[in-house]
């Protein structure tokens, strides 16, 4: 009996993956993760009240749970660049029910990268916009805590190119 196939799910993942993502792609997802690691551990002390050299945060019971939100949804989202040059980006995994193995279609994966690497990297510009035009004065840390926030922060905001570079390089190849 011949295995039937749903119109948009894929008969073979080999077709879908025929175009591996280039070398530099697989090395930026894996950096992505990598940039936005030190500003959520920077943050998390903040949560518990620890002040990082600024000014303390008022007390109140869901600094901690904030926080730590924060920090790892913003992992998480980070960890999504791997979507970018992974098979499960462009084909829904078999486990899932009802749609594993379907193609995803490349707009689906396209617009949220896309929005999200220009949302990063605005926040990027009006980073460095305030650390030109006020400098310190931007950050009110004693300086070594301002000399480690700056690179942390200066870090992250490496996330927006790096990942419009990797929606560039997912397009290219679902193009091809």
């Amino acid at each position: 009996m011949a295995k039937t196939t749903h119109p948009n799910q894929a008969s073979d993942t080999t077709e879908l993956t025929q175009h591996l993502a280039p070398a530099w792609a697989e090395r930026v997802a894996h950096t992505i993760p990598l940039v936005v690691l030190p500003v959520g551990l920077w943050r998390l002390p903040i949560g518990f009240g620890y002040a990082m050299g600024g000014e303390p945060m008022p007390a109140a019971w869901y600094n901690a749970p904030y926080v730590i939100a924060l920090t790892v949804l913003t992992e998480i989202l980070a960890l999504l660049s791997f979507a970018l040059v992974r098979p499960w980006g462009e084909t829904v995994p078999r486990w899932v029910p009802k749609l594993g193995g379907r193609r995803i279609p490349p707009a689906a994966v396209l617009v949220p990268a896309t929005l999200g690497g220009c949302f990063f990297t605005a926040l990027g510009l009006h980073w460095l916009h305030q650390a030109l035009t006020k400098g310190r004065g931007a950050w009110p840390y004693d300086l070594g805590w301002d000399v480690l926030a700056m690179t942390v922060s200066g870090l992250m905001n490496l996330w927006g190119p790096l990942l419009l570079a990797l929606t560039y390089a997912y397009y290219r190849r679902r193009r091809a």
